[in-house]
């Protein structure tokens, strides 16, 4: 994978900036998952567009960690994987990379969750036989694989071409207030006055960064073949971190038209209370006169479930090859992760039905909040230290950025388990 997809030195501008493209679009599915739908749903049917300046905010918050992982990948040479297994002892690495493996499986749980939703939704499949069906995709990783990486990028934009596809039409046959969109974006007072809007900003701001994405984007930079020299090097991160900007600024447009949507249609109808994603499809044929609506829906977060899919894949790849320089075959290593993730996906669903399934999702996302920690402050150690980057060290802004917004994610993160803990 190390730098098999080739750039041209001599090429124009734009040439190159192609040639980089592909990364940041496989690390924005991270930020599109079901966790981040039910609080994108959840704020906009309650608060109609108000979130909006929420979203913006955080999105603007992952740009910023996620340019540190580009910068840590073709500056030091390393993913963030391997500078913990160089930089800390056996007895700090090995609890990381624990701690690693437990974020992609909790992020793995999300989707099989949110894919056998997609596929209940669509084709009315049970639950619990859509979460076995999730199991196959390993042989869609396999397939892409074969062809090289061009490929695995381009099946993960032709994805989000579908979704923004789908969130078009919809939004088209919403017919949001505009004024009230640009409105929403614009901070206000309520935000701290109303507790309730409080805890919904928090939960979207806690839930940006996955702490697999940091590891993810750390390593598929490092697929460029960018040269050795000092010149080389500082325009792959540049042109990197346009790569992941660009990603990020449309997986912003993603997650706002969820919330455009909810506040378009739930809001509007005063229906305050959506939170689950089969609520939400349910609701949107009455609310809209359309039966299109809910069709791509669904098959929106279908596609965000196969997406996820392959990134949880790769990141769990770059993650037991960089902590413990040890490599199994990616059928193997996807078949583990996936049915770790099956196993209680099964049994809750069969047992509790469709409201196990959303409380399932909530703890995924509780157990990722708790991982985060523990890949973000490294992040931001090894790109702050001149010792480890040398010339492509993190500059003082950069850092000071960095620092507030890994300190923001990790305290309202610890208050959003807190507050789930004492219920």
């Amino acid at each position: 994978m190390f730098g098999s997809v080739r750039t041209e030195p001599s090429a124009s501008f734009w040439r190159k900036l192609f040639a980089f493209l592909g990364p940041g679009y496989l690390v924005a599915v991270g930020y599109m998952d079901p966790g981040n739908w039910a609080t994108s749903l959840a704020g906009g049917s309650k608060f109609g567009y108000a979130l909006l300046t929420v979203a913006l905010l955080s999105n603007v918050m992952a740009i910023i960690l996620q340019s540190l992982c580009t910068r840590l990948g073709v500056g030091a040479g390393r993913d963030l994987a391997q500078a913990c297994r160089d930089s800390f002892p056996r007895y700090v690495a090995i609890p990381l990379w624990l701690s690693a493996e437990i974020a992609i499986t909790a992020t793995d749980l999300a989707e099989v969750i949110g894919t056998a939703i997609g596929l209940n939704l669509l084709f009315h499949i049970p639950l619990e036989i859509g979460v076995i069906i999730t199991a196959a995709d390993v042989f869609l990783i396999l397939a892409l694989q074969a062809f090289g990486f061009r490929w695995i990028e381009a099946f993960v934009v032709a994805m989000l071409g579908v979704i923004a596809a789908c969130f078009a039409v919809q939004i088209a046959l919403a017919d949001p207030d505009w004024g009230a969109v640009l409105r929403g974006l614009a901070p206000s007072r309520d935000l701290l006055a109303n507790p309730d809007m409080l805890y919904l900003a928090l939960g979207i701001l806690g839930a940006t960064v996955m702490p697999h994405n940091l590891y993810l984007h750390s390593g598929l930079v490092q697929t460029r073949g960018y040269g050795d020299t000092p010149a080389e090097k500082r325009e792959a991160i540049s042109l990197a971190t346009i790569d992941s900007t660009i990603a990020l600024c449309f997986a912003f447009v993603i997650n706002a038209s969820i919330l455009i949507l909810a506040a378009a249609t739930f809001h509007r109808a005063g229906k305050t209370d959506i939170a689950e994603l089969d609520q939400a499809h349910s609701f949107l044929s009455p609310l809209l006169g359309s039966t299109l609506a809910p069709t791509l829906f669904a098959i929106a977060l279908l596609c965000c479930g196969l997406n996820s899919t392959i990134t949880a894949t790769l990141s769990g790849q770059i993650v037991m090859e960089g902590f413990l320089n040890f490599r199994i075959a990616p059928w193997l290593r996807r078949l583990v992760t996936r049915m770790i993730a099956i196993v209680p996906a099964v049994i809750v669903t069969i047992w509790f039905g469709e409201k196990g399934t959303g409380q399932l999702l909530i703890l995924s996302q509780v157990v990722l909040s708790l991982q985060l920690p523990f890949a973000v402050v490294p992040l931001v150690m090894f790109t702050a230290s001149r010792s480890k980057m040398g010339p492509y060290v993190a500059p003082r802004w950069l850092t000071t950025l960095a620092v507030a917004t890994a300190g923001a994610i990790i305290v309202l993160n610890a208050k959003l388990v807190l507050d789930y803990v004492i219920g």
